[in-house]
């Protein structure tokens, strides 16, 4: 048996004309989309019932086995609307008496109800899917809802609208430019935004943005101490970097003639070296911070601000001694020093971690035995 299915997915029919559904039968049908066009002429599914009288009339007149119904939605959404569908397509299969195998032929009035098709195909094998339109406005329809599923698509929505809207900008921003006599700035700081628009989707960095502010919010929330070194060390690092400029503008006034590269280096982390240190001391004093309230704090962990401390004393030795104030005696002890703190703080931390860990390993092990006994 072909069961000719009309298939409403927004429930036309049972809003507007209060019918039941599923209706089932030619007979009731034909009361269905009387009503239907009735109550809305201009009504789509109209269409699709009289497309399946008249798909059903042809095949009863080749005398073959065939039955024809109307199923619908609803108007609470696609998923809601779905089930529903499937819900009443199992109802009509249940009614059908018949020993035939059943198959469907849908009839649809657009893209929008087809998106039930894998629905009834789960229930019962389609023949095939009649789509009906108004020939005046044949492809209407399928054009809207793909403009609406685009739409309702955030990151679609984005990717499309963002741009076209940046470049509709463009003129009249150019009439404010011109207006202001600043047409290449206008036009030149719209074209950089949208530039930087398309290269941030193209590289993905507003994932990885919404990624860090999502960090950052949870760190605020949980009271961890690193967000607050980090803004502080922020801080220090832009502070050390615009100390190690002044040092390096006043060696280069100083300079007789140019000044070489290794010089103005050697004068900019002298300037900075201080203050990236305290950067990097505050950093990772936050983070030792945070691994001791959550209990995983490890002693290896504190090596951390004393090799900051190393490096910043190797660094501010080599620098000052490129920059001739500091004689070789302070150079070679500073070097000696800074060598000295990281491999000392390395062997002291390392020898607590191992005889801390072994008489917590003992402490466990008598536990487990009392606990045994």
């Amino acid at each position: 048996m072909l069961l000719v299915l009309c298939v409403d997915l927004d429930d036309d029919l049972g809003r507007k004309t209060g019918f039941m559904t599923p209706v089932i039968g030619r007979e009731p049908v034909e009361e269905a989309a009387v009503a239907l066009a009735t109550a809305d002429p201009e009504d789509s599914d109209v269409n699709v019932i009289f497309q399946g009288l008249h798909v059903y009339d042809d095949l009863a007149d080749r005398d073959e086995s065939v039955e024809v119904a109307v199923v619908t939605g609803n108007d609470q959404g696609d998923v809601s609307a779905n089930r529903e569908v499937g819900d009443e397509v199992d109802t009509v299969l249940a009614s059908l008496s018949t020993a035939e195998d059943v198959t469907a032929l849908v009839v649809t009035d657009g893209a929008q109800d087809e998106s039930v098709i894998p629905i009834i195909r789960s229930r019962v094998p389609i023949d095939g899917v009649r789509r009906v339109v108004v020939r005046q406005a044949q492809n209407l329809e399928s054009m809207y809802y793909t403009i609406k599923q685009v739409l309702d698509d955030p990151e679609t929505r984005g990717t499309l609208l963002i741009p076209l809207g940046i470049l509709l900008l463009i003129y009249p921003l150019a009439l404010i430019g011109t207006l202001l006599e600043l047409p290449g700035f206008v036009l030149g700081t719209t074209s950089a935004l949208l530039g930087l628009y398309l290269i941030s989707r193209g590289l993905g960095l507003g994932d990885r943005l919404d990624a860090a502010v999502e960090r950052a919010r949870r760190s605020l929330y949980a009271g961890r101490t690193t967000l607050l070194a980090y803004v502080v060390a922020a801080a220090l690092f832009a502070l050390g970097c615009v100390n190690g400029f002044d040092t390096l503008e006043a060696v280069r006034e100083s300079a007789v003639g140019d000044a070489e590269l290794p010089v103005l280096l050697a004068a900019f982390v002298n300037g900075s070296v201080h203050w990236i240190a305290a950067a990097g001391v505050t950093t990772s004093l936050g983070q030792i911070t945070d691994e001791y309230i959550a209990g995983t704090l490890e002693w290896r962990y504190l090596n951390a601000p004393f090799y900051v401390l190393s490096i910043a004393i190797v660094l501010h030795a080599v620098s000052a001694f490129f920059l001739d104030r500091v004689e070789i005696t302070y150079f070679a002890a500073a070097l000696t020093a800074g060598t000295l703190l990281g491999i000392v703080s390395t062997l002291t931390f390392a020898v607590a971690e191992s005889r801390f860990s072994d008489t917590d390993d003992a402490g466990d092990s008598g536990a487990r035995k009392a606990d045994r006994a």
